[in-house]
């Protein structure tokens, strides 16, 4: 009797010296190579506009244990349709994500997806400031970059789908907008690349190319602010609900501030950052998604 008291007086002694991360739940945020969203390298790692938001949302979350993991978006995308324990910061809202992800309210207002091409070839985009996709994509003179595993909002990705199998469209693997690509947007094997104004002026920087680089408008992006907003998203399960309920609060407390606020607009140029602000008011900080 006596052995069997010290054994069990040792088991409460072991369990009460755990440390307290043995007990918690825990979320690991999906991320992805994409700067300046997420920064994974450089003098700015960790310094992108996703990276400042998860550490906000983090903080705001002491309940949980927290991991990162960089990986592929179909990886990603799997560890969502498994029911894991994960959820990403910043992501487009569509249908097809709603069959295996719960979405927050709005966690970013973003520029929305571009045209980016070279100033010499404005011409061939008409020499104006937006261009109509649907028209760029008909003509097979010019020849188009994109990522397959991205979602561009549900205006642009409705068009890319219908236009998939042209020959003017050049698609390649992964979210990141890479170096390679811009060098052959310079080196003229490509006329254009969709993407988002933020990641293109940053990789132009890097690459010494920005006085040599134009962003233009996309006018079906223009229609309503779909492609301006993103979510957090967490796996369709009842984890999941709890977790974006938790979201929820802290983004209607955070968003207002100039710290989350600042994240994204740290990487904006003097042109676009006082429409930024007004939009972030006007629209970003009264946007709700319906309840999923």
């Amino acid at each position: 009797m006596a052995s069997l008291i010290t054994i069990l007086s040792f088991l409460l002694v072991s369990l009460s010296a755990l440390p307290a991360s043995a007990t918690k739940d825990s979320i690991t945020w999906m991320e992805v190579s994409m700067p300046p969203y997420f920064i994974q390298e450089g003098p700015d790692k960790n310094q992108g506009y996703g990276d400042l938001v998860s550490a906000i949302l983090e903080e705001q979350l002491p309940e949980y244990e927290h991991f990162e993991m960089v990986t592929n978006v179909i990886r990603h995308f799997d560890k969502f349709k498994q029911g894991e324990k994960v959820c990403s910061v910043g992501l487009y809202k569509t249908p097809e994500r709603e069959e295996f992800m719960h979405f927050s309210i709005p966690s970013f207002l973003t520029l929305p997806p571009v045209m980016i091409t070279r100033k010499d070839t404005l011409s061939d985009f008409g020499s104006r400031s937006s261009i109509k996709l649907e028209d760029i994509l008909r003509d097979k003179k010019i020849i188009i970059g994109l990522s397959k595993d991205r979602s561009y909002g549900i205006q642009i990705d409705r068009l890319l789908k219908q236009y998939k199998d042209r020959e003017n469209l050049i698609v390649y693997a992964g979210q990141e907008l890479s170096a390679n690509y811009f060098k052959m947007l310079m080196l003229k094997r490509i006329d254009g690349l969709i993407g988002l104004p933020d990641e293109a002026m940053y990789h132009a920087e890097k690459l010494g190319m920005r006085d040599q680089l134009a962003t233009l408008i996309i006018e079906e992006n223009q229609q309503g602010y779909e492609g301006w907003l993103c979510a957090v998203g967490c796996s369709k399960n009842e984890w999941g609900r709890a977790v974006i309920d938790k979201i929820n609060k802290i983004l209607l407390e955070q968003r207002p501030t100039d710290r989350y606020r600042g994240a994204y607009e740290r990487w904006l140029d003097a042109n676009s950052l006082q429409r930024y602000r007004t939009i972030y008011q006007e629209v970003f900080l009264q946007t709700t998604f319906p309840n999923n």
